[in-house]
């Protein structure tokens, strides 16, 4: 592999899923068809992406003293990333997501847990692995103000930082600054600045750090101040979640790599196209072997 290290910093879930043929009315018990506790958080996810497509992961964030904490860590560990770093809180419950799924709609509950607990503090006690990374990648399923230590610190040590801001939250415009990847998709983008304050320029150059997912439609980056389209690779899907964590994961390994912005895209687009053609989020996410398959099925090399 001749990637450097990548660090990623978020979110580490359980996702508990039940499948209903209805969902509950208030007061009311109906049966489930199925139920499936799956790994999951935007981090773990981003994490694993990158690591099985070869990567150097080391993954940060934080779990619980419960079993679906040890059950994560273990599940990440094996995935082939170091997770020496994740911390283990007492007395805390790991982050869940409670999703119930019915006719095509889902209904989510998401308790962050042990999440709230990566604190700038954490970050600041981490700032070696930051030091030592060529990438570092980020989401919105921490507190914000470690989203911005962590930015803040890689800044100084010169590191590159990708930020994947969904859950979407208005953020300062002080941290858009700082970031040299924004991911958005389109609903996102907008949003985000939305309530930018600043000069039309001003806001004119911090777009031109979106590289802005948009489904089948592919992905729009800006180059040279001119917009280009990065088409999408057409496949059957079969279960969209988890794509942009899969393009997020794929993208950092790219850059790592040395490569520049519109071919990473085109790498994190067919990364990102296979792991929709499988069920599951991290479930679906491709080795590089798969990928380097698909790529010469598809003549795409």
């Amino acid at each position: 592999m001749n990637g450097k290290k990548i660090t990623v910093i978020g979110s580490i879930n359980m996702d508990l899923v039940t499948s209903t043929n209805q969902i509950p009315k208030v007061g009311e018990t109906v049966l489930g068809d199925s139920f499936h506790s799956i790994p999951g958080g935007k981090g773990a996810n981003q994490a694993v992406a990158a690591a099985r497509l070869g990567a150097d992961v080391t993954m940060i964030g934080a779990v619980g003293d419960d079993t679906f904490g040890t059950t994560l860590v273990d599940h990440l560990t094996k995935q082939g990333m170091n997770t020496e770093n994740i911390r283990k809180v007492m007395d805390t419950s790991t982050g869940i997501a409670s999703i119930t799924v019915s006719e095509g709609d889902n209904s989510i509950i998401v308790v962050s847990g042990a999440n709230n607990h990566v604190t700038p503090e954490v970050i600041e006690k981490n700032e070696d692995k930051i030091i030592n990374s060529h990438i570092l990648l980020l989401q919105l399923e921490i507190p914000l103000e470690s989203v911005i230590r962590a930015v803040e610190l890689a800044k100084k040590h010169r590191i590159i930082t990708i930020l994947n801001p969904a859950p979407i939250q208005k953020l300062p415009k002080e941290l858009l600054e700082l970031v040299d990847y924004l991911t958005p998709n389109e609903h996102e983008q907008a949003l985000l600045f939305a309530s930018i304050e600043g000069t039309e320029q001003e806001v004119e150059k911090l777009k031109e750090k979106c590289i802005v997912t948009k489904g089948s439609k592919g992905v729009m980056i800006n180059k040279n101040g001119e917009e280009i389209e990065i088409p999408s690779i057409q496949v059957e899907a079969v279960d969209t979640t988890g794509a942009g964590d899969s393009f997020n994961g794929a993208l950092a390994v790219a850059l790592s790599e040395g490569a520049e912005i519109e071919e990473a895209c085109r790498f994190a687009n067919v990364v990102g196209a296979i792991s929709v053609t499988k069920l599951g989020a991290q479930s679906g996410m491709p080795t590089k072997k798969e990928v380097e398959e698909f790529l010469k099925i598809h003549n795409l090399e």
